[in-house]
């Protein structure tokens, strides 16, 4: 692709950590921020990183970083450091994750939370990891398509790229899992010591954050999606729409609110991402990097019929692909690893003689057969 619109956008980052003590236990003092880009996520000790929406991941990085320094910094002074890693540490108790403390104007986020707690328990809160957020910049979409019906096409547009993102969802999650490791106290109260899982990313797994039921969404139009969303929030399987928990989001303008869809779709979320503690930020540059090119490559395809069982397939594929030992996992049919090397090299024919692109895949593609949770595993690097 020649046209320099296609590569220009928008982007977002959003980091979750869990602050712990000097002996590496989940820290239990008040949340010491008062930045809204410093926030918590579903405990008090669970640390999250906003950044402003930036104009190329590299800056979104850099707004990463001096977050990160700032929250180093202040837990520094009280003794305390964030636990770099997506599985928590050494949980004693439940009584050692409290719920975040929102008051005032925010307090219905607390109640929320502890609707949570009761339907899914506060372990399973514990998972942290990365989020991209990413638009295209109007202009390059003004160029496929523009006229009085423009905010409609674009609605569309996010739509279809929003089904090949949840059929291509493996492939993101391959290349990035980082958490083989976990304390066995996480799924065993008062049980001790650091162990191997099956999984290379717990979070993703059968076994981390999802639904009791597989939602089945609409697409017809964007009014269809919205309205099977709430249809599930009407018959109480959802307390929000909040807690639809898919590796890929549509965000509304304005505030993330599911109303907010009336005036169209903002961006898009990719939600996979393991901290990787292998990198000082939790995350590398080049994977954010690939994921802008896998969102511009599946852009380009034909749209997708998405039928039920299709959704319910990218999300049996989706947690599948969250093992350790990817011997036996499949992808359309065709051997995950294989499948993601024939992805990869159609990404790589696409790109042409972009060369950063090309770098960045070359990269990718090694990681097939290098992959950061057995690095990870053989090193123990954990926390």
């Amino acid at each position: 692709m020649d046209n320099k619109l296609f590569y220009k956008g928008f982007y977002g980052l959003e980091r979750e950590t869990m602050r712990v003590d000097e002996s590496y236990r989940l820290a239990q003092t008040p949340h010491p921020f008062s930045e809204e880009s410093i926030t918590r996520d579903f405990c008090e000790n669970q640390t999250e990183l906003i950044t402003p929406v930036c104009h190329s991941i590299e800056e979104a990085v850099n707004e990463l970083e001096k977050l990160d320094k700032k929250v180093r910094e202040t837990l520094d002074k009280q003794n305390e450091k964030i636990w770099l890693y997506s599985n928590p540490p050494h949980i004693d108790s439940e009584d050692e994750i409290p719920v975040a403390n929102f008051t005032g104007r925010h307090s219905g986020k607390r109640a929320y939370r502890e609707q949570l707690e009761q339907r899914y328990g506060k372990k399973l809160m514990l998972f942290s990891g990365v989020h991209f957020n990413f638009s295209f910049d109007d202009e390059y979409l003004k160029t496929l398509f523009g006229g009085e019906d423009f905010s409609r096409l674009r609605d569309e547009f996010y739509l279809r790229l929003y089904k090949q993102l949840c059929r291509y969802s493996w492939l993101l999650l391959i290349l990035t899992a980082a958490s083989p490791l976990y304390d066995r106290s996480l799924f065993e109260d008062g049980a001790e010591g650091v162990v191997l899982s099956e999984y290379a990313s717990i979070r993703n797994s059968e076994k981390g954050y999802w639904n009791s039921f597989v939602p089945i969404l609409r697409f017809e139009s964007l009014d269809d999606f919205v309205k099977s969303i709430e249809e599930y929030v009407e018959n109480g399987q959802l307390f929000s729409a909040s807690e639809l928990y898919l590796p890929i989001r549509l965000k509304p303008k304005g505030n993330n609110h599911i109303s907010n869809f009336k005036n169209g779709v903002s961006h898009i979320e990719l939600r996979m991402f393991d901290l990787d503690p292998t990198s000082p930020l939790g995350i590398d540059e080049r994977d954010l990097e690939f994921a802008h090119l896998l969102i511009m490559y599946l852009s380009t395809l034909p749209d997708l019929e998405y039928t039920p069982k299709l959704q319910e397939q990218a999300i049996r594929t989706h947690k599948e692909a969250a093992r350790f030992d990817l011997d036996k996992v499949y992808a359309d049919g065709v051997p995950i690893l294989q499948k993601a090397e024939e992805v990869i090299d159609e990404m790589s024919v696409f790109f042409g003689d972009n060369s950063l692109a090309q770098d960045i895949l070359a990269y990718e593609k090694d990681k097939l057969t290098n992959r950061l949770c057995e690095r990870i595993e053989k090193n123990r690097t954990c926390g």
